[in-house]
């Protein structure tokens, strides 16, 4: 058998075999969720807002920008 006539099939074999190989030895991590803090508050059930007083723009204001 002449191995240079059938080197690229060889070659493809080899790097197929290698591929499933380390297909099905590597390992997954382990999946590490960091710690959930939780945040006590002595007024869990009311929702903070906050209220921004601004002038608005007039037109020619907005122009010059």
């Amino acid at each position: 058998m002449n191995i240079a006539k059938n080197m690229e099939a060889i070659f493809v074999a080899v790097i197929a075999i290698a591929a499933a190989t380390s297909m099905a030895t590597a390992s997954v991590p382990a999946f590490r969720a960091a710690p959930a803090t939780i945040m006590a508050s002595s007024d869990a059930g009311a929702m903070h807002t906050v209220h921004v007083s601004a002038k608005r723009l007039s037109a020619q204001e907005k122009a010059a920008w």
